[in-house]
């Protein structure tokens, strides 16, 4: 599988921005997609990851209620769409699939995952 991620840019506190995931390769709908973020100087922390039929959907404590994730399996894309942005919310955003199909068990685990596709950079200024 071969991911991009887009729509990474630089944003105001309260802002919203909607980053998306394109997939190109293996069948898509057969995976979970997870949202990754790193800080300078930081390890992967799981961001927010949605399972192949888009009916579950997984979020971290700091971003739940702000944050959501969905998917287009007909466009072999996945969304995060990004509300109420806090200056700690800029990092790199990554996203990633895993090589098991149909499983979402270890979706918070970044080792867990096999494909990462190139991040896309969100600042968000006080």
């Amino acid at each position: 599988v071969q991911l991009q991620a887009s729509g990474g840019g630089l944003v105001q506190a309260g802002g919203s921005l909607e980053l998306a995931c394109s997939a190109s390769g293996r069948p898509f709908n057969r995976y979970l997609v997870g949202w990754f973020r790193q800080a300078p100087g930081k390890e992967h922390e799981f961001v927010a990851a949605i399972s192949w039929t888009g009916l579950g959907t997984m979020y971290s404590d700091s971003v739940k209620g702000r944050f959501t994730i969905s998917r287009d399996n007909a466009k072999n894309t996945v969304y995060l769409q990004m509300n109420s942005l806090k200056p700690e919310d800029t990092a790199v955003y990554s996203c990633a699939v895993p090589t098991e199909r149909y499983s979402s068990n270890n979706y918070d685990n970044p080792s867990w995952y096999h494909y990462w596709g190139q991040g896309t950079l969100v600042t968000v200024s006080s």
